[in-house]
């Protein structure tokens, strides 16, 4: 009796945790660049259950003994671009493909960005990020591009306030009137007058293992657990392209986190029913069989 309610309590904080994060998408419907979370859950080793026969062991079945949320997924599907007519906005149109290691073929990826292989490989899309700079000088990720210009510096920041990094990992200065900033698709900054390049270059980053990314409360990821070879400088060869005056949108998928949220509510709801029968059967077996 105790196991199973043990069992539901388990349930009940599954569920919680899958009701906050979906709660948490459709707070950030809104947000630029923010990328959905998905709730991963996961039950606990089964148990092996025996019954003793003439003093002999008999397998009678396996006994689950509850489920957890292991662990929270982000989804890196490409965003609404959203015109915004602004120098300073930028958006990351991305495609970016990866051959196959035996048939040399581009990987055709599922809709969260994965792929399976025929030896069970699993292989995630890499995904390419705005490259930022904390205070402590630690390289960080973000999709919203929406970016100002510290006017006493030049210094291009993130909305979060961290310093945009250029195609050398330094930050990224302007100098002259923001207003008539051009860019290309490759992110290299433009002379106004001319239209070339003038050896500048918004910093891009592609991280080719974006499943190890591990984001915070300010809209950024970092990379504390990834290689440093995963993680290199777009180049002219990557199927993305800089977007000025534009800003890409939450993926956020409305009607589903809708229907996770009241599917978890409901879930939660069972669970804390089979507690409130176990408490009421314990309280039976204390106060009136215990009685007898």
């Amino acid at each position: 009796m105790i196991r199973g309610l043990y069992t539901a309590a388990a349930g009940m904080v599954t569920q919680q945790r899958r009701h906050d994060t979906a709660t948490q998408n459709i707070a950030n419907l809104n947000t630029t660049g923010y990328k959905q979370v998905d709730s991963v859950n996961h039950a606990f080793p089964d148990v092996l259950i025996s019954a003793m026969i003439n003093g002999n062991t008999a397998p009678v079945g396996r006994l689950n003994t509850g489920v957890f949320a292991e662990q929270s997924i982000s989804q890196y599907l490409q965003g609404d671009l959203r015109e915004s007519g602004k120098s300073m906005d930028f958006a990351l149109s991305t495609d970016l493909q990866v051959a196959d290691p035996v048939t040399g073929q581009n990987i055709a990826f599922d809709g969260s960005g994965k792929y399976v292989s025929a030896d069970g490989e699993v292989i995630y899309r890499p995904q390419a990020f705005f490259t930022v700079q904390d205070a402590e000088g630690n390289n960080l990720f973000t999709r919203n591009g929406s970016f100002t210009v510290n006017a006493a510096t030049g210094e291009v920041l993130s909305s979060g306030g961290f310093k945009v990094l250029d195609s050398t990992g330094k930050p990224l200065v302007l100098t002259g009137n923001q207003d008539t900033l051009k860019v290309d698709g490759q992110g290299n900054v433009l002379n106004p007058e001319t239209g070339l390049p003038t050896g500048t270059k918004i910093g891009v980053s592609v991280v080719t293992k974006p499943q190890e990314l591990v984001r915070d409360g300010k809209g950024v990821f970092h990379a504390d657990d990834i290689a440093a070879a995963d993680i290199r400088y777009s180049n002219a060869t990557d199927n993305l392209q800089v977007r000025q005056g534009y800003l890409e949108g939450s993926n956020v998928d409305p009607t589903q986190v809708t229907v996770d949220l009241n599917a978890a509510y409901r879930a939660y709801e069972a669970n804390q029913k089979i507690v409130q029968y176990y408490d009421s059967s314990l309280q039976k077996a204390v106060t009136e069989v215990g009685r007898v």
